[in-house]
């Protein structure tokens, strides 16, 4: 056996080794200058008591070698087992060998040799040990505990498992006996149910599942990935947060948020981004929609089944771009299901040259083309004409465009159709102006010309020469170009610009059908009858109805 042989330090002279034993005699030939201890061997020493079967003591080099159930304890607290031990009271020094375990409050090292130095409290290893704490183990093949202030290091292959089923694999790792809270240095992953988190910085709370991550940490979650300058983990919530320049990822719904501020709900499969939020949706095919706004969520429903979908919602404060399209409005939701986009709140959309208005705006989409748009409540399309300042118009109370190949082919309008058309000349000028109104319009195009318009029933239409049409019908109710709001290009959806108050809509109330406007005064009607006249039966009283209520109902 050979022991580890420290250096040297100025001995004092009341440090001496005391000890007693059942036998006790000197063989040169084998121990030397050494005397030989045989049964219940008590060995103290400046506060250290070391209990064993035999032992060999050298009183000149203040030292000695234990055999047998060795037991060291320092003070009260630590406790030191082995089959045996080195101890050189100059240096305070104990080398303990095989089957060593080391006990200090509710921590247990264990290992194959183990060195300790009384002077700074310190127990270390670097053939292979494992620290039990509790619910926590702690593996490593260099490791160093700190007596003082309960707290250990440890290096290469450094392995941590709690009750909670988390794991936490890193070079270095720092642990704290006190607080439970492991600080991992170095390239580190932590795997927590179907997470891993990835870090160079990170402290780990191994009794609550809590951790806090720094340099650029990331959560992966099967297909899901979530990167920010930090990270906070919360295994009982399942809620990661994160700080500074976010990323999150989904590579099956493919699309990404960004922000500064962020969370992700692993048990909802819900995450919000924040302050310069980002969403990037490019499931439609290599034209990717990119979305900005205040606040951005994403939601998943159906969670963990074969018919999951998720809703994208932006607030407020929405611009968005796409090459074939750009949107400005208060609100926006984004539904994976239908690849639809619902805009509220002053909606705008822009189609090449073409500009379209309304309280609800519906976006349909179909792989990487528009499908369709479908506008609610004061619906109007606008479109400029090529190098000019003419702009045909269609509005109504609902419209429907329809795409081809991203090309529009076909709109319709239900209810207060009224349309402004200049028809293109075959040398490309304008002549002439049409005004249209009617209750329905069925307009088709073809190659970007208007070829048939069918507006029933009962249409009125006149053709004026260009220049000639009186303002209302050259400039249909509630038209505005805003151009100077179009987001350009995907880095100009951060700026936003919006409509002046003189040009935001004002929602039209929605009329109640007749038969709820009769009830409603019918069920007035009877209260004041019965405040008033208790006596009076209510069947003999009739519903007074005023003359404004009768021609809403009728107009209706």
């Amino acid at each position: 056996m050979y022991a580890f042989q420290p250096a040297r330090r100025q001995v004092k002279a009341d440090k001496k080794i005391h000890f007693t034993s059942d036998r006790l005699y000197h063989d040169v030939s084998i121990s030397h200058d050494g005397d030989i201890l045989i049964g219940n061997v008590h060995i103290t020493h400046d506060g250290m008591i070391l209990d064993c079967d035999s032992a060999v003591v050298y009183e000149n080099s203040n030292s000695f070698l234990a055999y047998g159930k060795v037991h060291m304890t320092q003070g009260d607290s630590v406790s030191l087992k082995g089959d045996s031990l080195y101890y050189d009271g100059t240096q305070e020094f104990a080398q303990i060998f095989d089957n060593v375990e080391m006990r200090h409050g509710t921590m247990t090292l264990y290992t194959d040799v183990l060195n300790y130095d009384r002077k700074d409290d310190r127990g270390y290893y670097d053939n292979g040990g494992r620290l039990v704490d509790g619910t926590t183990q702690l593996t490593s093949i260099i490791g160093d505990y700190f007596s003082k202030t309960k707290t250990a290091l440890f290096r290469h292959s450094v392995l941590l498992i709690n009750d909670k089923k988390d794991s936490l694999v890193t070079d270095t790792l720092h642990y704290d006996t006190r607080s439970k809270i492991a600080h991992a240095t170095g390239p580190s992953n932590i795997l927590s149910g179907r997470s891993r988190i990835y870090t160079e910085d990170g402290y780990y709370n191994t009794s609550e599942g809590k951790a806090i991550l720094y340099q650029r940490p990331a959560l992966f979650n099967q297909a899901r990935k979530m990167v920010g300058d930090s990270i906070h983990f919360d295994k009982e919530k399942s809620l990661t947060t994160a700080y500074g320049n976010i990323v999150f990822t989904d590579t099956v719904n493919k699309n990404i948020m960004m922000g500064d501020y962020g969370w992700y709900d692993e048990l909802n499969g819900t995450a919000l981004c924040t302050e310069n939020a980002l969403g990037i949706d490019y499931s439609q095919g290599p034209d990717s929609l990119f979305i900005h706004a205040d606040t951005l969520r994403l939601t998943t429903f159906n969670h963990k089944t074969d018919s999951v979908y998720r809703i994208l919602d932006g607030y407020f404060h929405v611009r968005a771009f796409r090459n074939d399209m750009q949107m400005v409005c208060d609100s926006l939701s984004f539904i994976s299901k239908d690849s639809c986009l619902h805009l509220y709140k002053d909606p705008i959309v822009w189609n090449e040259k073409r500009q379209l208005l309304g309280e609800v705006i519906n976006v349909y989409m179909n792989d990487s083309t528009i499908d369709s748009i479908y506008i609610d409540q004061q619906a109007l399309m606008i479109e400029q004409l090529p190098d000019t300042t003419i702009f045909n118009q269609v509005s109504g109370n609902l419209m429907r465009a329809f795409f081809k190949d991203g090309e529009l082919s076909q709109f319709w309008v239900d209810g207060n159709g009224c349309v402004v058309d200049y028809p293109m000349e075959k040398d490309s000028t304008f002549l002439y102006s049409n005004y249209i109104e009617a209750a329905k319009l069925r307009a088709y195009i073809t190659e970007k010309k208007l070829q048939r318009l069918v507006a029933f029933p009962s249409p009125q239409g006149t053709t004026y020469p260009l220049g000639l049409a009186p303002a209302e019908h050259t400039r249909l109710n509630g038209f505005a170009w805003f151009e100077d709001i179009r987001p350009v290009d995907k880095n100009d959806i951060f700026i936003w610009r919006g409509k002046s108050e003189s040009n935001r809509l004002k929602a039209l109330p929605r009329r109640r059908a007749p038969m709820q406007t009769l009830q409603r005064l019918k069920d007035k009607a009877i209260t004041n009858i019965e405040e008033d006249a208790p006596t009076t039966s209510p069947e003999d009283v009739q519903p007074v109805v005023e003359d404004s209520e009768v021609s809403a109902s009728v107009e209706q």
